[in-house]
């Protein structure tokens, strides 16, 4: 049997208090990564937003993220997630989730020397089949 400090109970604890902003720390394959831009909102601003997308750079690569926050993941409980890189107005890395993964990394695209942007999406089976987008700010 495995014991767990007070203290990082704790910390667990409070966590399920946060606002539902993503806090990533690293990209598959990348142990460091730094987002660049502004955070994209899908479904409303960052108040009441349903998901998240952030675009970082690290490890010569550029990548895309998605986050579904708590509260849209746990009212809705069947969605799911596709993230990809813009880069240069043409999609690539595009990764698209199982059902009810909450986040998500594209592949890394070699583009720090091009302009783009994260793309992500967002599809809530028990209201449509309609993907909701948004995507960051352009980086060049």
């Amino acid at each position: 049997m495995r014991f767990v400090s007070v203290a990082a109970v704790a910390a667990l604890a409070l966590t399920g208090f946060s606002s539902g902003v993503a806090h990533a720390e690293s990209a598959p394959g990348c142990a460091s990564v730094v987002q660049i831009g502004k955070t994209a909102y899908i479904g409303g601003d960052s108040r009441d937003a349903k998901a998240s997308v952030k675009q970082f750079k690290g490890c010569g690569k550029n990548y895309g993220y998605i986050y579904v926050w708590d509260s849209f993941a746990s009212q809705v409980g069947d969605f799911q997630i596709t993230v990809a890189m813009d880069v240069a107005e043409q999609i690539k890395g595009q990764k698209t989730y199982p059902r009810n993964v909450q986040e998500g990394w594209s592949v890394g695209q070699n583009s720090l020397t091009q302009c783009t942007r994260a793309v992500g999406a967002l599809k809530n089976f028990v209201i449509s089949d309609t993907w909701l987008t948004a995507e960051t700010d352009w980086r060049c």
